[in-house]
């Protein structure tokens, strides 16, 4: 394992996240958890799932593995770059067209009057999502040269552009701060894409694009089984890896018909669980995906469970860590993150709820995210969207259910139900003799030791020194 690439792909990570948590902060601060702190949350709901789709999951867990097997491989990318770019930029006039339709679909339960609020923002952030795909598609050819630190790095410049807007417009109307804040999300957006073609340039990704577009047209017969291959992997590969996300975006339908700011509290909420979820799942999966990949094209089945043994045991250890610490210390750490401004005591103690309910299902879908690698590195994309209906399935009847008994905090809780059902189904299909090899007896046993001690150690700071 390459620790190295998991240290600058995680500090990345984690350096954006900081970023986002001051924008979150300030964004408290300046709207509070109300109607327009929920449109907020709306607009940038649709073109934050399609970000989260391709760059965390199905585009580039599809795409570098096709890539590794393609001949012709200039060729291949230019291809697939082009129609994803004439596909989005498409769906985004559509948008554009139908705001208030598309608004309407997103939350179901807002009022008309607030839809009509909505529209011009969400049209606006939609944009975002065909910048965002050539990021994204830079950053897998980057990651291919197992280059992480720059795609890793570059989402901070889309919370500079937000926390920048507001601290310019911080004094105006609510409905102009809304408005800057659209806008800045497309300048986050630019500024990315600006960045990853500078660095793809010095590795000489950019001239590989030249050449394939130079030859696009009198080779394309010549990629046609490994665009197939992409495509028959990549449409499955949307549910098989993206459900958290489709999750959020039914949290925020179901929430619209709940009390106002509940659709906030489940986004604070989430963005503390994303925080670990980030910095240790998703980031050590990356890295180490390019090489289980090209392991696997190589049949060095135990080269590549050698890599999941070392991340699984890092990767069970911070994240047990993370979650005892995150439901011990959940009011303090609302508290400390966004009480003040508009951000109120009342909103601290329900955030801190839908925290622990989140936090519940962080070891589970932090061990997916790694198990979920040998399904998409085998090209078995299909398995994988089977087992995300499955979860989906659980996800939706438990937060029909929950959501009527607790609310926001309900819809956290289903969707770590959905997570612990998904690790079940994932851990089943990367089979028990493969578990065997990663799960050894004596670390299991000194493993339980060491957290149980750790939570003893937590719960005696909590009730000695703090009460928030």
């Amino acid at each position: 394992m390459r620790l190295k690439a998991i240290f600058s792909n995680s500090s990345g990570i984690f350096l954006s996240r900081i970023f986002g948590f001051i924008r979150d902060l300030m964004m408290a601060s300046i709207l509070g958890a109300n109607v327009y702190s929920d449109i907020f949350a709306v607009a940038f709901k649709l073109p934050n799932l399609f970000r989260r789709i391709f760059a965390e999951g199905a585009f580039t867990q599809s795409f570098i593995p096709s890539f590794i097997a393609a001949r012709y491989k200039t060729i291949f990318a230019s291809k697939i770059l082009l129609t994803f770019i004439v596909v989005l930029i498409g769906l985004s006039i559509f948008v554009d067209i139908f705001t208030a339709e598309v608004t309407k679909l997103i939350a179901p339960g807002f009022s008309i009057e607030t839809i009509t609020m909505s529209v011009k923002y969400v049209a606006i952030q939609f944009w975002y999502l065909p910048l965002i795909f050539l990021v994204t598609f830079l950053g897998s050819l980057l990651q291919y040269k197992e280059h992480f630190a720059t795609t890793a790095f570059a989402s901070v410049l889309l919370n500079i552009a937000l926390i920048t807007a507001m601290l310019i417009y911080k004094g105006s109307s609510k409905e102009t701060i809304l408005l800057a804040l659209s806008w800045a999300v497309i300048a986050g957006g630019i500024l990315q894409v600006l960045l990853h073609i500078i660095v793809a340039y010095r590795f000489k990704m950019i001239k590989l694009l030249i050449i394939g577009f130079k030859n696009l047209n009198s080779k394309t017969n010549a990629i046609k089984e490994d665009l197939n291959r992409f495509y028959k992997n990549f449409l499955p590969a949307i549910w098989g890896n993206s459900t958290p996300q489709f999750m959020s975006f039914f949290d925020t339908l179901i929430a619209s018909f709940l009390t106002a700011g509940s659709i906030s509290y489940l986004y604070y909420g989430n963005r503390v669980f994303q925080l670990p979820l980030a910095i240790f799942a998703i980031a050590l999966s990356v890295a180490i995906f390019p090489s289980v990949s090209k392991k696997i094209k190589a049949k060095d089945e135990k080269g590549a469970i050698l890599e999941f043994r070392k991340g699984f045991w890092i990767l069970i250890y911070l994240l047990s860590a993370a979650t005892i610490v995150g439901i011990i210390f959940s009011n303090e750490i609302i508290w400390l993150l966004f009480e003040r401004g508009e951000f109120t005591r009342a909103n601290t103690l329900d955030v801190a709820k839908v925290l622990q309910m989140y936090l519940v299902g962080l070891i589970p879908f932090g061990l997916s995210k790694l198990f979920n690698l040998w399904l998409f590195a085998n090209h078995k994309q299909l398995k994988a969207a089977k087992i995300a209906t499955i979860s989906l399935i659980a996800y939706a009847i438990s937060a029909v259910l929950l959501a009527k008994l607790f609310g926001a905090m309900g819809l956290a809780l289903s969707n770590s139900i959905s997570g612990i059902v998904s690790f079940i189904l994932i851990a089943k299909e990367f089979g028990v003799d493969r578990l065997n090899m990663i799960i050894i007896r004596i670390r299991t046993v000194r493993f339980i030791r060491n957290i149980t001690i750790f939570t003893l150690f937590m719960l005696i700071i909590k009730f000695t020194f703090l009460h928030i």
